[in-house]
């Protein structure tokens, strides 16, 4: 593609001069990204396309393919944006609080996905798991929770794109949309998951050489290492404190727990866990936690370099520093290459959100809950999870003229995510655990939650203790998680109740003031509570055999569904025993 500079624009944008294609080389580009990466989508096309395939090509994706596919599908055009409005907002430490909480929880994903994949082998949602396990109600929550998230995930990576568009060429923002919108559901309308993940391997690639490019051009262009120097006295003491407690508190410590209810309640992310073959789980998640924390924290950092600089993103929006600065200081070749890096970061995640879609809907809603697992009809599947797509993307554009706050956006779907992972994961491990006890500990977490995260309650007196008492229980609840994936029951209960007994004189009487940091924890702690009290002296225990048997492929017909399906309600009380966690 020919970017000499007679194929440029030159605009204005906060007084500075700026490079800007014209209408004709972003075309092109978009040509160029979106009609290559059709064509490979066309080439994997059946002609008599398989409903599992669509949804998990197989349950056995290699370690190459996998690995990248995560990467991708975790670094999104909204996680470049945000991790670069950390830096800008919080200084050195807040890419660093973005990117590595963020790396550090794909690694936390492995071990409970180990013990998903060992129960529910050839599953492909979560939420079809939860009707194995409890019944209908619980799923159709997890199903219904995943259908917010990837909604609203599809919409902030469809404004990434339009911000981009719109900045670096003649089209609107709008006009920046509807491209990128048609572009992502072009290549993965017809082979669906296993477009993505194929599509996924070329973009993680082209992404990771951008990035190793790109943001070594902008800083030095910018003028490092003295603008570093020079605009030290524009940074507060806190921005420029690498142990910030203002950055902690603000943006890692929220992170931290949105991150982990993103690992464990994301269908995105269960997809690929599902997909790939059983005994690569381990090197898929390692690789991809090395991946991702290089290239958000490398990108985060030009927030960083923009806020030394003095640097206003365009129209006072922070989800423009990305764009700004590469138009600002690029040449045209390395801005193209940086358009397509950008455009590749959030189709990656993209096509991911419509995949996730269509499987809810093609497994837990047609599949289970309107068919019947034996009378599902795999083409009728087909067509279910192509017209959800296409309604999806509809759905998302819309929505995306609202040009929300991205990092907001991620911070509270996480929040609202922490409400699921207890009830989630100790359905998993303990046996006890029930469809009533699952429902409510989640709703109850729920009713917490929002009030505390949008201060519908003043949080002073005798409400914002109780707060940060739930808050401070949240935190070990997190810790305690973290810990019982990788070394059990026993170490979780210690480090739990250590962190606890450490956080409290610092928490109670302050933690409530942060609103998005004590939501989060609040609805760890509350799900965590309801949950454990209603189930801890249920007798019954639950036959963990009987997930496999309830869950498998559509395509094999009745064979595929040898146990009868749970009641609504209560599990089957068959007699098991496992960990409690």
């Amino acid at each position: 593609m020919n970017t000499r500079f007679s194929h440029e624009e030159v605009a204005r944008v906060e007084g500075l001069e700026t490079a800007r294609f014209s209408a004709l080389v972003v075309v092109g580009l978009l040509v160029l990204f979106y009609g290559g990466t059709f064509l490979i989508s066309a080439r994997i096309g059946k002609k008599e396309e398989n409903a599992d395939g669509y949804m998990t090509a197989g349950n056995n994706i290699g370690f190459g393919i996998s690995a990248a596919s995560m990467t991708a599908t975790w670094i999104w055009a909204s996680s470049m944006y945000a991790s670069a409005t950390s830096g800008y907002t919080y200084g050195i430490s807040g890419p660093i609080h973005y990117g590595l909480w963020g790396a550090l929880m794909i690694l936390f994903i492995y071990p409970f996905g180990k013990r998903i994949r060992q129960v529910a082998p050839k599953a492909h949602t979560l939420a079809e798991v939860m009707y194995a396990r409890h019944g209908r109600s619980s799923q159709l929550m997890l199903a219904g929770s995943n259908i917010v998230g990837s909604l609203i995930s599809l919409m902030s990576n469809f404004i990434a794109g339009g911000v981009l568009i719109s900045m670096l060429s003649p089209f609107t923002f709008t006009q920046g949309v509807f491209a990128v919108a048609a572009g992502v559901l072009l290549y993965t309308l017809w082979s669906g998951f296993r477009a993505s993940v194929l599509t996924d391997f070329v973009q993680v690639v082209a992404m990771l050489g951008a990035v190793a490019v790109i943001v070594p051009v902008i800083f030095f262009a910018a003028g490092f290492p003295a603008a570093f120097e020079t605009g030290a006295e524009r940074l507060t003491p806190e921005q420029g404190d690498f142990f910030s407690s203002t950055a902690f508190m603000e943006q890692g410590a929220p992170y931290i727990a949105a991150v982990l209810a993103y690992a464990i309640g994301n269908q995105t992310i269960a997809q690929r866990l599902f997909a790939v073959r059983q005994d690569l789980i381990k090197p898929t998640f390692v690789t991809a936690t090395v991946g991702y924390g290089a290239m958000v924290i490398g990108v985060g950092m030009l927030g960083v370099l923009a806020l030394y600089l003095g640097y206003e993103p365009t129209g006072g929006d922070v989800n423009n520093i990305i764009p700004g600065m590469a138009a600002e200081y690029l040449p045209p070749v390395l801005l193209a290459l940086f358009f397509i890096m950008i455009v590749g970061a959030l189709s990656s995640t993209a096509d991911s959100d419509l995949a996730a879609l269509s499987s809810i809907m093609m497994a837990d809603v047609y599949g289970q809950n309107v068919a019947g697992k034996e009378k599902a009809n795999p083409r009728t599947m087909l067509l279910v999870g192509r017209i959800t797509m296409v309604l999806a993307t509809a759905a998302a554009v819309a929505f995306a003229s609202l040009q929300l706050n991205i990092l907001d956006l991620l911070v509270f779907v996480g929040a609202l995510w922490g409400a699921l992972v207890f009830p989630v994961l100790a359905s998993f491990y303990w046996d006890k655990v029930s469809g009533k006890a699952f429902t409510t500990s989640v709703l109850a977490a729920l009713a917490v939650f929002l009030p505390v995260r949008f201060s519908w309650i003043p949080v002073d007196g005798a409400f914002g203790i109780a707060v940060d008492v739930l808050a401070v229980l949240g935190v070990g609840v997190v810790l305690g998680l973290m810990v019982f994936g990788f070394f059990g029951v026993r170490a979780a209960k210690v480090v739990g109740v250590a962190a606890v007994v450490v956080s409290a004189p610092f928490a109670l009487g302050s933690l409530h003031e942060y609103a998005t940091l004590s939501g989060s924890l609040v609805a760890y702690s509350v799900s965590t509570v309801v949950c454990w009290a209603m189930s801890v002296r249920r007798r019954e225990g639950f036959d963990f055999s009987l997930i496999a048997r309830r869950t498998g492929d559509f395509d094999q017909g009745p064979q595929a569904a040898q146990a009868p399906a749970p009641p609504d309600a209560p599990d089957a009380p068959e007699p098991a025993g496992t960990t409690t966690p």
